[in-house]
């Protein structure tokens, strides 16, 4: 009943096709007092972005994330979040950028991250995810570019023995 009702309010929602502030509210409305959104740009052991396609969104490939609940850490709220939409299981490192919305009340957070395990699961919000090499990423909200390219930087800062490693492979006798 309750799976029902979701995806009822899911095929609403997107074809309501409401205006920002109007989602804003409606979100306000339904979560606690104030909305604390997180995302995440989660690298594979190939240096590759998870990107996963949205069911109900104009742009449907996007960075991981949502909303957090009440009480909740954003790095437990991020791993929450990835797990319901993907089944994939993932390590949360670091705070990569923290930002304000500029027309609502807002806070949006996003995280780096390492894929640990997981088969995608197809949910009623997430219709399919993947692994995407920087040079060949889907069309995605402006913003989400900037989040990854600074998120790479950062991940050759966090993980240098992956470059290190990866380099070995390419030139064996790399020490």
């Amino acid at each position: 009943m309750m799976i029902t009702m979701y995806r009822l309010l899911l095929r609403l929602w997107h074809r309501l096709d409401l205006a920002k502030n109007s989602q804003i509210k409606i979100l306000r409305t339904i979560n606690d007092q104030f909305l604390i959104g997180v995302t995440g740009v989660i690298f594979n052991a190939e240096q590759e972005v998870l990107l996963v396609k949205h069911s109900y969104r104009r742009v449907p490939w996007s960075l991981p994330g949502g909303y957090l609940q009440a009480g909740e850490h954003p790095k437990e709220g991020l791993k929450r979040e990835i797990y319901e939409e993907t089944h994939f299981t993932v390590r949360i490192e670091k705070i990569i950028k923290t930002q304000h919305d500029e027309e609502t009340a807002r806070l949006d957070m996003c995280y780096i991250g390492t894929f640990e395990k997981g088969t995608f699961k197809k949910s009623h919000e997430v219709i399919d995810a993947g692994f995407f090499a920087l040079n060949e990423l889907p069309p995605l909200i402006d913003d989400q570019y900037k989040q990854i390219a600074l998120a790479g930087k950062r991940y050759k800062v966090l993980h240098p023995q992956t470059i290190v490693n990866r380099l070995r492979r390419v030139f064996p006798f790399w020490k």
